[in-house]
């Protein structure tokens, strides 16, 4: 395993959507581990491939001490609605308030290629939303009720 830089924002590789996996092989397998050891050197939640260079729709998340890798991960419903503060390993020492559902479902496949659905609620669901937004080219700063404070008053 080794640790991988974590792209800033502002690197217009954030903003670019990210293909699905193909693969399910060595290769994959370590950028999960890289991805792992990397979100958890520098305090995450949750990291995207692209946060580390790759555009690949990959996830790593451990929320609550349930650690999780999502490979081409598709929310396929959700519900309710939750407002909490947001941060990115991305963006720096911005935090702001993000409307997300507040229960989702989603579709993923593991390291191996197996199919499986997770659902969660609260932090859980926040962290996939935030980390599939991610393989979008979404970042939480594009959401957040607080653009005032981020962008400056207009």
């Amino acid at each position: 395993m080794a640790t991988r830089k974590i792209v800033q924002v502002g690197d217009e590789l954030l903003r670019k959507k990210s293909k699905p996996v193909k693969d399910f092989d060595e290769d994959l397998w370590q950028l999960l581990d890289d991805m792992r050891e990397s979100m958890y050197k520098n305090d995450g939640m949750g990291l995207a491939a692209p946060q580390v260079g790759v555009l690949r729709r990959a996830i790593v998340i451990d929320v609550n001490g349930m650690f999780a890798e999502l490979i081409n991960p598709v929310i396929v419903a959700q519900e309710g609605e939750d407002i909490e503060e947001e941060g990115c390993l991305s963006v720096g020492s911005f935090h702001g308030r993000v409307k997300r559902p507040y229960k989702i479902t989603v579709k993923a496949c593991d390291r191996y290629g197996y199919p499986f659905t997770l659902t969660g609620e609260k932090y859980l669901a926040r962290c996939i939303c935030h980390e599939v937004d991610h393989l979008d080219g979404v970042l939480f700063i594009d959401k957040t009720l607080d653009k005032d404070k981020y962008f400056g008053k207009k």
